[in-house]
């Protein structure tokens, strides 16, 4: 295993894309993330029901798709220059393969993850206060020692790894690029705008966004009003963890099956 664990670092620190790739998840998330803190206000003598942490971390929706990116490339790249086939004669244990992908995207994306998060609820502290959310209006300046700001940092990172996890079993299952990214990017978007587009009773809606990767993996970022959400936070990101864990097995099984 550490062989494999070996090999599939050199190939994705070697890789340009990689590097560029993760640097656009950063940049991505924290522009986002800053932008729409930027574009809230508070004016005096109105009640602001905004979840400011959550708000600080909405670039995370437009990072994800850059992870997407990533992890998909990761293996379908592979497919598509034939250098999978090295790679599994050099490691004819397919399964050993795919969990040392996994391994070093994981611990990739993780990095990355981190520097994006702490950029963004960097952006929130230093941007909110000027818009109107001040301690003195009952929003205390964004801060890692607050239980639920910790929680919505800490998780946002794990979102982002589960959702490389689950990119990387769909890239291993469809192989190629832009089919893997097409399913990925379906399973994330799809679901909450069929909820909010196509289904009108409240019921169906609340079961979709319980059930959706996104939808329910971003709970982890709310930090008030956790009684109306359609799920607890830390149950969402279990259904993120849940669906990664399902496209692993998918990829990992039919990575065995078929021939490279």
């Amino acid at each position: 295993m550490s062989q494999a664990l070996h090999a599939e670092w050199t190939k994705l620190r070697t890789v340009p894309g990689t590097i560029w790739l993760l640097l656009a998840t950063v940049a991505a998330t924290v522009a986002v993330s800053a932008a729409a803190t930027a574009a809230t206000r508070c004016p005096s003598g109105i009640a602001c029901p905004v979840d400011t942490t959550k708000l600080s971390l909405t670039g995370i929706e437009l990072g994800q798709a850059v992870v997407a990116i990533l992890a998909v490339l990761a293996v379908s790249g592979e497919y598509s220059t034939g250098m999978i086939r090295i790679t599994l004669t050099a490691m004819p244990r397919r399964s050993a393969v795919l969990a040392a992908k996994a391994a070093t995207l994981t611990g990739l994306v993780l990095a990355a993850g981190t520097v994006a998060v702490a950029g963004s609820l960097l952006a929130g502290r230093l941007i909110l206060p000027g818009h109107g959310f001040t301690p003195a209006r009952g929003f205390a300046l964004l801060s890692l020692a607050h239980g639920p700001v910790l929680r919505a940092a800490a998780g946002s990172v794990l979102y982002l790894a589960l959702i490389a996890l689950l990119s990387l079993g769909a890239a291993a299952a469809v192989r190629d690029s832009a089919a893997a990214i097409g399913v990925v990017i379906g399973l994330l978007y799809l679901f909450p705008i069929i909820a909010a587009l196509t289904v009108h009773d409240p019921t169906w809606q609340r079961h979709l966004q319980q059930i959706g990767p996104m939808t329910a993996g971003l709970a982890i970022q709310a930090t008030t009003g956790l009684r109306s959400l359609p799920i607890s936070p830390w149950a969402g990101l279990g259904v993120l963890a849940a669906w990664a864990a399902a496209a692993l097995l998918a990829g990992g099984l039919l990575l065995r099956l078929r021939d490279a």
